[in-house]
């Protein structure tokens, strides 16, 4: 597999990379990420291989990683798919600044394409649920901007799954543009979404687009126990990328231990750690593209890696030995024996779904 071997996003004719080039890396407003030159060459090895896909969102290093992409991309916009995302507060003293309302989806709109350097947005994500809009109106400001021709295609991110399946239906039945796209946090260290986002995506047409597929970093195999003593984290993404693995519940024990494993995996078939996280989760059929999010040119080519990594059945047990979980009621109870004899009785059915 290659960037220029393209797969449809989801219920869509787009066509995108296997990996998206993430850029919340993109400017040094944070306190970790890249300045502008090392974002340049990371963006242009990126496309110069044919990798087509590129992620960011409204407020990435306070709106720079927008700025820095409008700029490197102006040349080569057609050929490009850039996906960003509203939600984010933009104001801390503005109530109306974020959230997914209308007034806060149209300025946000508005303030990307400025800073883009475009005319439209080929992908926009409802970024995080806020829990208080209702669904009509997320929908119907997403679709009339569609029907504007300011945004192509539609997904969601950071959303309840019931929530999600019942935007879909309405979408579907009243006319409106649909979601193609779901952005969930997937990685051997965060697998809960296996228990209904990510099987409601399949069903349902939506490519699945992993965000932290290293779990912060932690996968890489840069983080050790000594890490652990650590402050709790931060509730905003500036600082450290330690805090931020901490705050995003990666970098605990559960999670050191599952990169020792992906680190024994890696040596034994001589790749590095991140290639192994990044490869395994390309193996689940309903994901389309991980996000790689890379600080330096190095980085890069070294997850662009994982698109020639091949397991072994042993490797793969190992993995999933390590990260495995519980999918809980009412997964775990259907595929007990009892349940399956009561439903189907002597009955043997293929399913190939």
């Amino acid at each position: 597999m290659e960037l220029d071997t393209y797969r449809l996003l989801g219920r869509s004719g787009l066509r995108v990379s296997p990996l998206s080039l993430g850029t919340m890396t993109f400017g040094t407003d944070w306190g970790w990420g890249a300045d502008k030159d090392e974002a340049r060459r990371i963006f242009d090895a990126y496309v110069d291989r044919g990798g087509n896909f590129i992620d960011t969102a409204s407020q990435y290093t306070g709106g720079t990683a927008e700025r820095l992409l409008g700029e490197f991309a102006r040349a080569r916009r057609e050929r490009l798919v850039l996906a960003t995302k509203y939600s984010m507060n933009r104001r801390p003293d503005d109530p109306n600044s974020g959230g997914n309302h209308r007034k806060s989806l149209v300025a946000s709109v508005e303030e990307s394409l400025r800073r883009l350097d475009t005319d439209f947005i080929d992908l926009l994500y409802v970024h995080v649920w806020d829990g208080t809009t209702p669904v009509e109106e997320v929908l119907r400001g997403l679709d009339d901007l569609v029907r504007a021709g300011k945004v192509l295609y539609l997904g969601i991110s950071d959303t309840p799954a019931w929530q999600i399946s019942r935007m879909q239906t309405i979408s579907d039945l009243r006319g409106w543009a649909p979601l193609i796209a779901l952005q969930v946090e997937y990685s051997l260290i965060e697998r809960t979404t296996e228990r209904d986002l990510i099987p409601m995506a399949r069903e349902l047409g939506l490519g699945v687009v992993p965000w932290s597929p290293l779990a912060s970093g932690v996968l890489t195999g840069k983080y050790t126990r000594a890490d652990l003593a650590h402050d709790g984290g931060t509730d905003n993404p500036e600082g450290t990328r330690r805090n931020v693995a901490a705050a995003n519940g990666s970098l605990t024990e559960r999670g050191l231990d599952i990169a020792d494993v992906v680190r024994d995996v890696a040596a034994e078939m001589e790749r590095t750690p991140s290639q192994v996280a990044l490869a395994w989760t390309l193996l689940n059929p309903a994901v389309t593209a991980p996000i790689v999010g890379a600080r330096t040119l190095g980085q890069l080519d070294d997850n662009l890696g994982a698109l020639d990594v091949h397991f072994t059945d042993g490797h793969l047990a190992d993995l999933d030995k390590a990260s495995t979980i519980d999918l809980g009621f009412p997964h775990e109870f259907l595929a007990r024996p009892m349940p399956r004899r009561v439903i189907f009785g002597d009955t043997r059915i293929e399913n190939h779904a």
